[in-house]
């Protein structure tokens, strides 16, 4: 098939328009990748923060992220292997547990009121923005990683990832570096344990999505661009995070994450306030308040 020339024409103002999406997601991508492979966690909440500040609803920005980390957590996964950087009698427990809780999570988000999701999520995303931030001051100890109460915190990890679109590393990577296990083994592990949650995740949500359970993103151009973005700037930054932890002190790097992350849910809560107070649950606890 011969394209005329206004046929190219319009393909290549589509890729113009389309380009500042793909180069800033790049950005957002790499940066996210490259903090993720060294800490263990935001990827998913440096990118869900930065879509739902976008506008797009809580359960097409998981959507979205969890298919772009399909890829980036796949490489990172190959990485930490080769470093012999995993402790596979914790990565045989958490990943099973994380995609139980990963599906379920995937599930509930599906099926509820986006505005309420959004909120839920603005709220918990503030919430691990300040214990990120916390981590800055509170550097681990070097113990090896024990394996008591690992399965229920998988699957708390893997219901709040896929419900908030970030939040297994946080969570997961969190809870065992305050129990002062060695940083080497829970970042590379809880990476590789990732890859297969995510997988899972994804694989929930193309069904919710062939079921009619949920509307597949808008605006798939758009879409295609973002997705785009944030999976080449992953694969990019995925081999070179290794390399993080030398350059750039820890502490700094969870400071730095914790503020952003923070800063910008206190943003998304400001401008979702209003849409809150409009809701429909909101008016009736206000009528009922009046008497009315």
């Amino acid at each position: 098939m011969i394209l005329s020339f206004d046929q190219i024409l319009d393909v290549m103002d589509g890729i113009w328009r389309l380009s500042p999406i793909f180069a800033m997601f790049l950005g957002v991508g790499f940066i996210a990748q490259l903090v993720d492979g060294a800490l263990g966690m935001a990827y998913g909440v440096v990118s869900s923060t930065v879509l739902l500040s976008m506008g797009v609803p809580p359960a097409q920005a998981s959507a979205i992220i969890h298919a772009a980390e399909s890829v980036t957590t796949g490489v990172s996964a190959a990485s930490h292997m080769a470093h012999r950087n995993v402790d596979w009698a914790l990565f045989l427990r958490l990943t099973p547990a994380g995609i139980i809780g990963g599906v379920v999570g995937a599930y509930v988000i599906t099926g509820m009121d986006q505005t309420l999701i959004k909120a839920i999520v603005v709220i918990y995303l503030g919430v691990l923005g300040v214990l990120i931030l916390a981590r800055a001051f509170r550097p681990p100890a070097d113990r090896p990683p024990q394996l008591k109460r690992v399965i229920p915190l998988g699957m708390a990890g893997g219901f709040l990832d896929a419900s908030g679109g970030g939040g297994w590393g946080p969570v997961v990577s969190s809870t065992l570096l305050g129990r002062g296990h060695a940083p080497r083994y829970v970042i590379g592990t809880v990476n590789s344990s990732e890859f297969f949650i995510t997988l899972a995740i994804s694989a929930a949500f193309f069904w919710a999505i062939v079921t009619g359970r949920f509307d597949a993103p808008e605006g798939l151009q758009g879409v295609g661009a973002a997705l785009g973005g944030l999976v080449l700037g992953g694969v990019i930054a995925a081999p070179i995070a290794g390399f993080v932890v030398k350059l750039a002190p820890t502490r700094y790097m969870f400071g730095a994450v914790g503020a952003l992350v923070t800063v910008l849910a206190l943003w998304q809560g400001i401008q979702l306030w209003p849409k809150i107070l409009a809701s429909p649950a909101a008016v009736q606890v206000t009528s009922l308040m009046h008497g009315g």
